[in-house]
């Protein structure tokens, strides 16, 4: 399955989607996403980010209340395994295996 790009900050607030337990609200995203990343957003900038997850089909939101909550259509493992797809075709395969000892020296450092 192909799916459309994601800006660097819409890949953070699907990020912070991702690493809920449970479906959030706006204002949950906003929170989260401004502790985590250290951001200083206002909710009309997420809310900005989500609707266009939405459009790119990565989320759905449904109305609980006075207020939107966000579930997730594109599980982080789908997304992660198109992303190292494209990365290799990218980089081709030599280029690939120079990545990969790359990753695994960094990840054993911590």
């Amino acid at each position: 399955m192909k799916f459309q790009n994601l800006t660097n900050c819409e890949e953070l607030v699907m990020k912070t989607v991702w690493d809920a337990e449970r479906e959030l609200s706006l204002a949950d995203v906003t929170r989260r996403v401004n502790e985590t990343y250290h951001k200083e957003w206002k909710p009309q900038t997420v809310s900005t980010f989500l609707a266009r997850l939405v459009r790119k089909g990565y989320l759905e939101n449904h109305r609980e209340g006075r207020g939107f909550y966000y579930q997730i259509l594109v599980p982080q493992k789908d997304y992660l395994d198109e992303m190292a797809e494209r990365f290799a075709e990218f980089w081709k395969q030599e280029n690939v295996d120079v990545f990969l000892a790359a990753l695994e020296k960094r990840s054993a450092f911590g």
